[in-house]
């Protein structure tokens, strides 16, 4: 009896080893919001690493965070680096290409609590009176990813992380202007 208990128990921890093996390597999450601001002022805010503090959802989580800036202010070149509670870890962002009122792009360096490296890309689109405003991140998950994603839809975590954020940066924006 004890010997097809333990079959069947490799049989299930063979038969879940396949099913994350077979999970997409890849993955890519991606919001959208429209702020009432031209896109160079959205690009301003999103370009210098000094203002994320006011909009991003992760500062709110650990206002606590130990954060350090390196390189040049803003753009190219411009490095993020934080540590903080079990909610935002720590890691490292390096801005790769800034390109004015269109585009940026960040390398994101996680360091716990689990490593892994993301690309971060901020795209601005003037739309009427407002820019259309996407975040999107994407990067390829090792088994143990593929593994949690079974448990967890990594598009609707980070997906609403970046709705709160576009959400918070809308509201810095389109607030009263401080004189």
């Amino acid at each position: 009896m004890l010997k097809k208990i333990l079959l069947g128990l490799a049989a299930l921890v063979v038969v879940f080893l396949i099913v994350v093996a077979l999970q997409p390597d890849e993955y890519r999450v991606s919001r959208t919001a429209a702020v009432a601001a031209a896109p160079a002022r959205v690009f301003a805010q999103v370009n210098d690493f000094h203002n994320w503090e006011a909009w991003s959802p992760w500062a709110k989580l650990d206002p606590n965070a130990k954060a350090t800036f390196e390189g040049p202010r803003s753009g190219e070149g411009a490095v993020f680096i934080w540590a903080g509670n079990n909610e935002v870890g720590e890691g490292r962002m390096t801005l790769t290409q800034s390109r004015p009122n269109d585009l940026i792009r960040i390398r994101l360096d996680f360091v716990k609590p689990m490593e892994g490296t993301s690309d971060v890309e901020f795209s601005f689109k003037p739309q009427d009176n407002q820019t259309a405003v996407t975040w999107s991140m994407s990067g390829r998950n090792n088994f143990i990813g593929k593994a949690i994603c079974l448990f967890m839809n990594q598009d609707k975590m980070l997906g609403g992380y970046f709705e709160k954020g576009l959400a918070n940066l809308k509201s810095v924006l389109e607030g009263p202007r401080k004189i």
